[in-house]
């Protein structure tokens, strides 16, 4: 029986590009080389794209694209194809793909347009569509589609003009501190910053410009953050619910990537009927956003027991310490399990 081909699609031009290295490389090395062959495309922080023969280590520390075996290639969009277009010694070698794999964290990859090309290619390919992609992306349209279903979301507002500073502090009056300044497309928690006082806002706000033309401020929640990890599509799994524990400040980059003064639980410290509220909220928030394949959906739980929701991630952190691995692993599954799940739930399409 012939060996499907899977491409996996890593790097790209996002503040997440480092991120996408780290996940590709545990990816990689969890494909069931018995059932599955792979052909590993990168993409650099400029934009270039190559097909790369190398090994896992060179992905890892980012010396990837100065391996003897990088050629430009690109994603053809004829339909015909459905494949790679790889250019090497002057000639075009067709690579015909089965199923593709986009690791790649933020814009330029979770956002819709990298699945868009895949979807004009007729390239089937593992998570959610071009358009869930861009509506989970965009934290301002996620949490109105949520909201308008009855979900609560955190009191918020959108800056996406530019403002006075009297103007500004005008606008958060009916806020109360902490506010969290976000960009609204955006992921990792860059260029995130919570403000405690007015004084803060205007620099929290312009950081967050860098980042996206639309800013979102929210009030902060009185809660911890949880997390449920959902995978497949019309009956998906769901993994264990996590809980961040933070002795201080707020889960950013740092945090997230180090764990430096937080702690991760799983499962999370909470009675089994909340536990199983908030996998039901997550299922309803992932079908009202139409994803598919996977994803992790992020909320808080409120001191009083509701359920607040944060974004949903698309394309999850995916090494072997990463959360959302990590709470399927509570329910029993393996890291080739989760990823041969992905890649057969793909394929069967």
């Amino acid at each position: 029986m012939r060996k499907k081909m899977i491409a996996v699609l890593f790097g790209g031009c996002s503040d997440e590009y480092d991120v996408s290295l780290q996940s590709a490389s545990s990816i990689i090395e969890n494909i069931d080389s018995e059932k599955y062959r792979i052909i590993m495309v990168g993409i650099t922080r400029q934009g270039e794209w190559k097909r790369y023969d190398g090994g896992i280590r060179e992905i890892q520390n980012d010396s990837w694209m100065n391996h003897a075996s990088c050629v430009p290639a690109i994603i053809s969009p004829d339909r015909k194809t459905r494949g790679i277009l790889v250019f090497e010694g002057g000639r075009i070698e067709i690579v015909r793909i089965d199923v593709a794999f986009p690791v790649l964290h933020g814009r330029n990859g979770e956002d819709g347009r990298v699945q868009g090309l895949l979807e004009m290619a007729g390239i089937s390919y593992i998570g959610s569509g071009m358009l869930s992609s861009a509506m989970c992306m965009d934290k301002d349209i996620a949490h109105r589609l949520v909201s308008n279903a009855g979900i609560k979301t955190p009191s918020s507002m959108i800056i996406d003009t530019e403002l006075s500073d009297e103007e500004l502090e005008k606008r958060v009056l009916k806020f109360k501190y902490p506010l969290f300044i976000k960009p609204s497309n955006g992921g990792s928690s860059i260029g995130i910053t919570r403000v405690s006082d007015r004084c803060e806002l205007k620099d929290a706000v312009y950081d967050a410009l860098r980042y996206d033309r639309k800013v979102i401020i929210e009030e902060g929640v009185d809660g911890f953050e949880v997390g449920c990890a959902i995978l497949g599509n019309g009956s998906p799994m769901i993994g264990e619910v996590d809980e961040i524990e933070l002795s201080q400040g707020f889960f950013d980059n740092i945090e997230k990537y180090t764990l430096k003064s937080s702690r991760i639980h799983v499962p999370a410290r909470i009675d089994t009927d909340t536990t199983g509220r908030i996998k039901e909220t997550a299922v309803k928030i992932y079908r009202i956003l139409g994803c598919k394949g996977y994803a992790r959906v992020d909320m808080f739980l409120t001191k009083g027991g509701e359920i607040v929701f944060n974004e949903v991630n698309t394309i999850p952190g995916f090494t072997s310490h990463s959360r959302y691995p990590n709470m399927l692993k509570g329910i029993g599954m393996t890291f080739p399990q989760i990823v041969d799940e992905l890649i057969r739930s793909a394929t069967q399409e």
